[in-house]
């Protein structure tokens, strides 16, 4: 404070005041939670202090590093000495988004299929049920492959028109 006009009184800035630990926000925390470790409250609070006093002095505060919270999960788990083949996660399958044309009974059909599922208390989604029907034909041989396409009538391609 190199020059102060006459009538302005002259005040101590907040730089020179020590950072305090109590603060009014961390005072009406409730007491349930856990408490961080006190090193890491000082800090936290030293930064504070810092930031309010730089912005009200006008001046940049130095950069003040912060130490990470201890926390249970931050601490390393146990890792097992080594892990069996069969215990180990299988790869991603990767998935494929495709879309087709269904005949309105085949798919009331996979509709009823559903239902007679969710009554056996295995409940299924519609790709489950289609995935089940392409194992089981992948099973049959191939005249019996044959035999169950031939029974399928061949459909247009294509989005159906809207009806009006």
């Amino acid at each position: 404070m190199a020059s102060i006009k006459p009538g302005i009184k002259a005040t101590a800035t907040i730089a020179s005041k020590p950072a305090t630990t109590s603060s009014p926000k961390t005072a009406s925390k409730p007491a349930s939670k856990k408490a961080a470790p006190a090193k890491a409250a000082k800090t936290a609070v030293s930064v504070k202090a810092a930031a309010k006093s730089a912005s009200k002095s006008g001046s940049k505060p130095a950069p003040v590093k912060t130490l990470p919270r201890k926390t249970a999960a931050s601490k390393p788990a146990a890792k097992p000495a080594a892990v069996p083949a069969a215990e180990a996660k299988p790869p991603k399958i990767k998935l494929v988004r495709d879309s087709f044309t269904i005949p309105r009974a085949e798919y009331e059909a996979l509709g009823a299929l559903k239902d007679r599922l969710v009554k056996l208390t295995r409940p299924a989604k519609k790709s489950e049920v289609l995935r089940a029907g392409i194992a089981v034909l992948a099973t049959l041989n191939d005249a019996a492959l044959c035999a169950a396409l031939d029974a399928v009538p061949a459909i247009k391609t294509g989005r159906p028109k809207k009806a009006k």
